[in-house]
């Protein structure tokens, strides 16, 4: 059976289409220079005052908006949307199951799907926002509502500005596709 669906696959998959080296090359300045601004303004500005500007979504975010830059969710409206939303469904969770961890998350991630779903800011990294308003510790849960403003809404911002810089300076290369 198993060389009968190796065969089979062989024959009939198709691999993605490659991508060139300009288009990686883009994609690794933008993400290295949106990562890196939000990690420096965190050290410098942001750690110093307990707060934080890099959460663990924000990676996930630098592939859709400097790598799938023609994505409807690597779009303006779904990245700053899609995080700020999620994270305010993320603290409310905490806030009303914070006692169950798992129910807690569980929920935090389904409500943010549902939320981003019904405000078309779909933006599939909001549903690790989300979980990291649970998950985040002792830090992040003192931040409150906050959290989906700083780091959430403030480093999806500082991503969505690396991104309009760096998308658009390519020719070839036009970001956003959209604003709203």
């Amino acid at each position: 059976m198993t060389r009968a669906f190796f065969a089979k696959m062989k024959g009939g998959a198709k691999s993605p289409p490659a991508v060139g080296l300009a288009e990686v090359f883009w994609s690794l300045l933008g993400s290295a220079l949106g990562i890196g601004v939000c990690g420096y303004l965190s050290s410098r500005y942001f750690a110093p005052r307990d707060l934080t500007l890099m959460i663990g979504s924000f990676g996930a975010s630098a592939v859709l908006v400097y790598a799938a830059i023609k994505s409807p969710l690597a779009q303006p409206r779904n990245l700053l949307g899609g995080h700020i939303i999620s994270g305010l469904v993320g603290v409310a969770c905490w806030k009303f199951f914070g006692y169950n961890a798992w129910l807690a998350g569980a929920f935090a991630v389904s409500f943010a799907i549902s939320a981003m779903l019904i405000t078309n800011t779909l933006h599939p990294p909001g549903g690790a926002t989300a979980l990291i308003a649970v998950i985040g510790g002792a830090q992040v849960h003192r931040l409150g509502f906050l959290y989906a403003f700083i780091p959430a809404g403030l480093g999806a911002f500082v991503l969505l500005l690396v991104a309009l810089v760096v998308n658009n300076m390519a020719s070839g290369r036009r970001y956003p596709e959209y604003w709203l």
